[in-house]
């Protein structure tokens, strides 16, 4: 029996939601509306940059589909509120309803609460939800590089990038690194659990860091558990973490937080991993043979 394509079925209901969303509000009208918003898009790709600092981004998600209901009593600006007091450098807000129990009023609200640089997580394969994501407060938007073909990828980097957004390009392996350099991406994180089959693999961002280009803030996410995890991926050459269920089922999860950031950060290494402006010419030959695949 042939394992169920989940990252199909979520893109799938939310061209749905979108749909119904747009009947209800057009495109233009939605657009007006987040004229309204200041977006600080070159705020949160720079935090996430902070070469002195352990950078998370600390999520706000009620249910996952691998682990369920996550928080029963989930009020997602408590929630940012503590990561804010933690030292968040950002905060994700899952906003996807089907699967994760999300809602944009969610990114409002938060939005209405914290300082912080907010990113909005959910599954974005349509112009409509970049507007949506400005509305509600975004500075960022998360792009799924497994959901979305080349050119639906350029297209809507470049129109986050207009609206003032930044964007966080996940990737799970080596061809969706090389489609996700290629398209031009600033922040690209490498997702250690495989969205089709839920699978986590720690060592994911690992085998990837090698072939992270210099000029890339990488991130790493998902199955992130202790202090352990990141200074080894710090010494891959990794940039910033995206954590949620480590905190998320912590019941002060503020502390949980400044566990994670306690000391600073670690220091990258030596010889035993080289830096990535040395890695160029492995990262020109993975793109091109994934072009070549395309």
């Amino acid at each position: 029996m042939s394992t169920p394509d989940l990252l199909a079925a979520i893109v799938a209901a939310t061209r749905r939601g979108v749909q119904t969303r747009r009947e209800h509000e057009p495109e233009a009208a939605l657009a007006r509306r987040a004229e309204a918003a200041a977006p600080r898009g070159a705020l949160f790709e720079a935090r996430l940059a902070r070469p002195d600092a352990v950078n998370i981004i600390a999520e706000c998600k009620r249910r996952s589909p691998s682990k369920g209901v996550l928080a029963r009593a989930y009020d997602p600006v408590a929630i940012a509120a503590a990561y804010a007091r933690g030292g968040a450098a950002a905060i994700s807000v899952l906003t996807e309803p089907t699967f994760f129990d999300g809602a944009l009023e969610h990114l409002a609200a938060v939005r209405g609460a914290v300082d912080v640089p907010l990113l909005r997580k959910d599954f974005i394969v349509d112009s409509y939800q970049l507007f949506e994501a400005r509305a509600n407060g975004a500075d960022a938007v998360l792009l799924i590089v497994a959901a979305l073909d080349q050119a639906t990828l350029n297209d809507l980097q470049r129109r986050a990038w207009d609206l003032g957004l930044a964007t966080l390009v996940e990737v799970h392996d080596d061809e969706e690194l090389a489609r996700a350099v290629a398209s031009g991406a600033r922040v690209v994180g490498v997702n250690n659990r495989n969205l089709r089959t839920l699978q986590v693999d720690v060592m994911a961002s690992d085998r990837l860091a090698a072939a992270m280009p210099a000029h890339v803030t990488a991130v790493s996410e998902s199955g992130l558990q202790s202090r352990a995890d990141l200074e080894r991926l710090t010494a891959a050459g990794y940039d910033a973490f995206l954590i949620g269920e480590r905190f998320m089922t912590d019941p002060d999860p503020a502390t949980a937080l400044q566990t994670l950031t306690a000391g600073g950060r670690a220091e990258r290494a030596g010889a035993a991993t080289p830096p990535r402006e040395a890695r160029q010419e492995d990262t020109v030959n993975i793109t091109r043979a994934a072009k070549e695949n395309w």
